[in-house]
């Protein structure tokens, strides 16, 4: 009994000196104003916003040049270039962080790797926006279009994946690879069967994250995908596309009559918002069922 209480009591004894340290609550207090200040800006939206939704703003596409009419063509854009980028990027950012964590040695050549993925991974969109106009707009020939936004989205998304799925392979401890092969059990087999599933919650992690940046961002399809009104839906991967922050900015900074844009305006934020919050939900369920079945 006494060796299961000391533990117990050494944790509450921690906990103690941390709530006596002064930078415990300055901490605490910070995180609580930035939490604050995100809920007030997703309530403003969800106030002001959640009047204008309804089936016909859902299914309905532009009118008007944007300020009338629904969002289907930006929202419907907006989910074929995310799914476009997380599909090229996904599988690619996993295969290069494997290499990474698992193959590559620790040379000269492989550090200046690891630095250039996550310099590229703090790079500002806007110019991940001219690399694409650059090499898929112009170089690729595919114009203005949603192979191109789509490619440029994966590019901008695939530092992030690489370096958060390089960090959760880390993790899993080196003892497990070693029993298994000392089992018999391949390079690979042991990769697939033992490390990628351990660290498949961080994987994801790294992957919501992704499609978050990739779903909010606008410099990088101004240049490569979006169009400023085309109230359709593309007909291919080389038709131009709306997207919902691309639109957002339209309405909000291109009309001088702004009371008469406003319930577009926030009506298109809310559905935006609404989009990455379901899909950060989504990943913390598959997440955390991951987790569960690990356990046993």
């Amino acid at each position: 009994m006494g060796s299961q209480e000391e533990p117990t009591h050494a944790v509450k004894s921690s906990k103690s000196r941390a709530l006596r340290n002064p930078s415990f609550h300055v901490m605490r207090g910070i995180t609580y104003l930035v939490v604050a200040a995100v809920g007030y800006v997703v309530l403003d939206i969800v106030v002001k916003g959640i009047g204008s939704i309804s089936w016909s703003f859902l299914t309905e596409s532009p009118k008007q040049g944007g300020v009338a009419g629904g969002i289907l063509a930006p929202m419907v854009g907006t989910i074929y270039l995310v799914a476009g980028a997380m599909l090229v990027a996904f599988p690619i950012g996993v295969g290069g962080a494997i290499y990474l964590a698992e193959y590559a040695k620790n040379n000269r050549l492989e550090r200046a790797i690891r630095v250039g993925i996550i310099t590229l991974a703090g790079v500002p969109s806007i110019v991940f926006g001219l690399f694409g106009l650059g090499v898929f707009v112009v170089l690729f020939g595919f114009g203005t279009s949603l192979a191109a936004g789509c490619l440029t989205l994966a590019s901008m998304i695939l530092p992030i994946i690489m370096v958060s799925t390089e960090e959760a392979l880390k993790a899993v401890p080196q003892s497990l690879r070693q029993a298994s092969l000392a089992l018999g059990a391949t390079k690979w087999q042991t990769i697939w069967h033992i490390v990628l599933p351990l660290s498949f919650s961080g994987i994801l992690t790294g992957s919501i994250l992704s499609i978050g940046r990739a779903a909010g961002e606008t410099a990088p399809l101004l240049f490569t995908a979006v169009a400023f009104f085309l109230p359709r839906l593309p007909h291919s991967i080389f038709d131009q596309v709306m997207a919902l922050p691309y639109h957002l900015f339209v309405i909000a900074t291109q009309y001088p009559d702004a009371e008469t844009a406003k319930p577009m305006q926030y009506g298109t934020a809310f559905v935006l918002v609404a989009l990455v919050l379901g899909v950060n939900l989504v990943a913390a369920v598959l997440r955390n069922r991951s987790r569960k079945k690990l356990r046993w």
